[in-house]
């Protein structure tokens, strides 16, 4: 996988996710039943985008304070909420990857952060935030502090902070001496990600016709005709590819086509083509799982992802024969963008490899477990079913996390 990647989540206290540490590669789909913890994981992401949007402060306060983010479950109270991930995001070609991690203690409530990130050459930048100031320290290949800053026992650069703020919002906008550069990356990597989610009754409605072709697909597929119209005007090889696969799970459909209800300069609805129907068919009167099938393939299809894409229950509404397909060009797609897709469906964990499958479970104290088991083992009871689907595995409880 190229560009920017995750290799870890580590969370402590958020929500349900007490204490878990998810290895992750291009392909990582959650399969559990519900209140597994599946979405937490998901708003993990969230909160770390709104605090770079917003800051630590205000994506707090929209999430009612930390006491209601915190794990409220067991013997014994919470007192720190802690989020950690590792991978690249600096590009710089070290095989070190970068690390961050945010601390919240609850009383008093302050936070820490520590960044450790790659620069060219070998060298790596550090960051320190606690309550007060951002300490940044350089080191060369061998590990070393490469200067001393006077007067502290620091080897680095120290810059106030303002305690209700965070390093991942406030040191972007810092000169690159102080990491701004490479935090700006970690900002930019975690606000770019989506969550996708198909509104089936925005997306059939009329877009705008998109200004020089390409336009991204949004993220609950509501411009999903301006999306096609410029896939197909800026891309034939993929928007001919992304039509035969659409024909190919829906039989009754011979081709997807345009309209432009207030003339072609403005907007666009899609029409099907439909086997022995003299017109076409709105968008608006197909089945809910046609409109969410081709905001998904748009979602697959489309030329510039974010490095992160998260997906809730992706086979909602859909037939399972298009599960096999929908599999395979997420993983054609996570190529560009790493997935994070959450089902509770034992037909779409038919169609993964062991090492794409999370099984996630509830504890007797309310923490979810994630992952329940590991991917050695999930292969060694593969191998011990003599090649049993995934999903019947984990349906019939072999992999745990059942329903």
């Amino acid at each position: 996988m190229e560009g920017q990647w995750l290799s870890e989540l580590h969370v402590e206290n958020f929500r349900s996710l007490r204490e878990v540490t998810l290895p992750l590669g291009p392909v990582n789909v959650l399969v559990g039943p519900n209140g597994a913890g599946k979405t937490n994981v998901l708003r993990v992401f969230d909160f770390l985008a709104d605090i770079v949007r917003t800051d630590l402060g205000p994506a707090l306060d929209d999430r009612g304070g930390l006491g209601e983010l915190l794990f409220r479950g067991g013997d014994e109270r919470a007192e720190r909420l802690l989020i950690g991930l590792r991978g690249a995001w600096t590009s710089v070609g070290d095989d070190r990857s970068d690390s961050y991690t945010l601390i919240i203690q609850s009383d008093p409530q302050e936070r820490d952060e520590i960044f450790d990130l790659g620069l060219p050459g070998g060298r790596r930048r550090r960051i320190w935030v606690d309550d007060k100031s951002a300490v940044t320290v350089e080191y060369d290949k061998a590990d070393e502090p490469l200067a001393a800053l006077p007067g502290t026992g620091y080897a680095g650069l120290r810059v106030g902070l303002n305690t209700s703020s965070s390093g991942l919002s406030t040191l972007p906008r810092l000169s690159e001496e102080f990491g701004g550069r490479e935090v700006a990356k970690l900002a930019d990597f975690l606000t770019e990600f989506r969550i996708f989610d198909v509104d089936v009754t925005r997306a059939c409605v009329p877009s705008r016709v998109p200004r020089g072709g390409y336009e991204p697909i949004a993220a609950n597929a509501s411009n999903l005709a301006g999306f096609l119209l410029g896939l197909r005007t800026s891309d034939e090889d993929a928007w001919e590819r992304l039509q035969a696969d659409a024909v190919e799970v829906l039989p009754q459909l011979e081709a997807l086509d345009f309209e432009y209800p207030s003339g072609g300069a403005h907007s666009v609805v899609v029409v099907l083509r439909e086997r022995g129907l003299r017109g076409p068919t709105p968008l608006l009167d197909a089945s809910y799982g046609t409109i969410r099938l081709l905001g998904l393939l748009a979602m697959l299809y489309d030329p510039a992802p974010p490095a992160l894409t998260c997906v809730e229950e992706i086979d909602h509404g859909l037939h399972p024969q298009a599960l096999e397909l929908l599999m395979e060009r997420v993983r054609e797609a996570s190529a560009a963008t790493q997935f994070i897709i959450a089902t509770h469906s034992p037909a779409l964990a038919n169609r993964l490899r062991p090492e794409e499958i999370v099984i996630c479970e509830r504890g007797d104290d309310g923490s979810s477990l994630i992952p329940a088991v590991s991917t050695a083992k999930v292969e060694k009871i593969v191998r011990a079913s003599e090649g049993l689907p995934l999903g019947e595995l984990w349906f019939s409880g072999a992999l745990g996390g059942d329903l």
